[in-house]
């Protein structure tokens, strides 16, 4: 009797437990944590819901483009050719790692995220009226993993199999695996109407303006001159709390400047209205002589940000035998004086790299820690001691003496790893010079290299600029 009645509570508890491990559909979803934002809100916090709409927004494009389609390798597209688009899903700038329902009215997924199932909005609509429904979605996946840029087909990957649940309704179940960003990354689709692609090569570039569903359409445009945007007045998601207050100009357009010098020259004309400066020597000395900037009919505006910035220096090829000893590589970069390049190239506005992730939570600062330390503990014995005992610092120039300590290491450093200077030449023990080639990605590069190179000279390297190669230095 006692052994009856448990069963019958589990039979009884069973319905239970399996419903609260169910995926609930959620207005969002965050890669950690909680949401920011709740299902009722309205927008987001850094936008003004009630911003006027109207005017005119000109920006400049370096680069012709000679096709409308952002999602295949073919051809050059114009800036903001994904306009015209909408998501599943869409980020708050306020908020890494999460995102908000936009074509997709809720998402679902269980705790190990093995599958997600977005519910599309009834209201979500083509430029033609037509309803964005699960059949759209999943074209969108088949035909950007086929036939889109190779990046796609890596991005998507992870997706094992997708279901149409209904006309609104579509589950992609995911490969094994513990990628738990995959709902995120899906919800990042961009979705692409079937009933227009249907009958049309996707993979070759076209200037036909595609439809989409996005807050803009393709306006008037040349190839080579410029492109204008135009606001889609009855923009069927206006009024969802991830548009509100966002995509305010009634047109965008972006004029086709092939050079960086004359771009800035249009700005100072007023033939545009905004420009992000990326060059330290333009952002202090391209601008002096702007007659707008003294009169506040221009204004100039640093902002400090919490972005990763990224890396950005030179890569060792490690494939290459001249590299792979490591005091090779501390010798080298011994001789690149930082400090004289900030003074002398970049007016003071560069920080050196000391991380891959610098300006983020990521970056490895001080020794390593409790958890840190677990995992490099059983690794020690090929991990450089230094790991443990000090903290990474790339190699500072003394103010005073310059470069020339750093280049009196970095001949000992080459000495220990086997080479000498033999008749003014730095050689190995076969007699074989050190040589090596640096390829750079741009000619605005080569201001910073070739100091760099000058500084190889002293310990007996030769430095050659082929006049057939002009990204090349060796």
């Amino acid at each position: 009797m006692r052994v009856f009645f448990a069963i019958c509570v589990m039979l009884l508890a069973g319905p239970a437990l399996f419903t609260s491990a169910r995926a609930q559909p959620q207005h969002g979803l965050a890669m950690h944590g909680t949401l920011k934002y709740p299902s009722d809100f309205t927008n987001f916090d850094y936008v003004n819901p009630n911003a006027p709409k109207g005017g005119e927004l000109r920006l400049a494009d370096q680069g012709p483009f000679d096709s409308l389609n952002p999602f295949i390798t073919k051809g050059q597209t114009p800036d903001g050719a994904a306009l015209p688009f909408d998501t599943l899903m869409d980020s708050a700038a306020d908020e890494p790692f999460s995102e908000y329902g936009l074509i997709a009215e809720t998402v679902e997924t269980p705790p190990d995220r093995s599958w997600v199932i977005f519910t599309l909005r009834p209201q979500a609509r083509w430029h033609d009226g037509q309803p964005i429904t699960a059949d759209d979605v999943i074209f969108s996946l088949e035909t950007l993993r086929t036939k889109g840029a190779p990046h796609y087909r890596f991005y998507y990957a992870g997706v094992d199999k997708m279901e149409k649940l209904g006309a609104r309704r579509v589950k992609f179940s995911f490969k094994p695996g513990d990628n738990r960003e995959l709902p995120l990354i899906l919800g990042q689709l961009p979705i692409l109407p079937k009933h227009y692609w249907q009958g049309k090569t996707f993979d070759e570039t076209t200037l036909v303006p595609p439809l989409g569903s996005g807050p803009y359409r393709v306006g008037k445009f040349e190839p080579g001159r410029f492109i204008t945007y135009e606001r889609v007045a009855d923009y069927w998601a206006k009024d969802m709390p991830t548009q509100r207050g966002r995509y305010n100009f009634d047109r965008i357009r972006y004029d086709v400047y092939r050079d960086a010098t004359v771009a800035l020259e249009a700005l100072k004309a007023g033939e545009y209205d905004l420009r992000l400066e990326n060059e330290s020597k333009k952002w202090a000395t391209g601008y002096s002589d702007w007659d707008a900037v003294k009169t506040g009919k221009a204004v100039l505006r640093e902002f400090r940000h919490a972005m990763p910035s990224g890396m950005q220096g030179y890569a060792f090829n490690l494939r290459r035998p001249l590299f792979s000893d490591v005091r090779v590589r501390e010798a080298l970069a011994q001789a690149f004086d930082f400090e004289w390049a900030n003074r002398n190239l970049f007016y003071g506005q560069y920080a050196r790299t000391n991380s891959y992730f610098d300006n983020s939570e990521l970056a490895a600062k001080g020794l390593p820690v409790a958890d840190e330390l677990a995992l490099l503990e059983p690794l020690r014995a090929q991990v450089p001691p230094q790991v443990f005992s000090q903290e990474y610092q790339s190699p500072p120039t003394d103010p005073n003496l310059g470069i020339r300590p750093n280049l009196r290491r970095a001949v000992a450093l080459l000495e220990q790893a086997g080479w000498q200077v033999v008749d003014g030449k730095l050689v190995d023990a076969g007699g074989q010079p050190f040589r090596f080639e640096i390829l750079l990605n741009s000619p605005a590069f080569e201001r910073i290299t070739l100091p760099f190179a000058r500084n190889h000279e002293t310990p007996g390297h030769r430095r050659q600029c082929p006049h057939r190669r002009p990204h090349a230095i060796r």
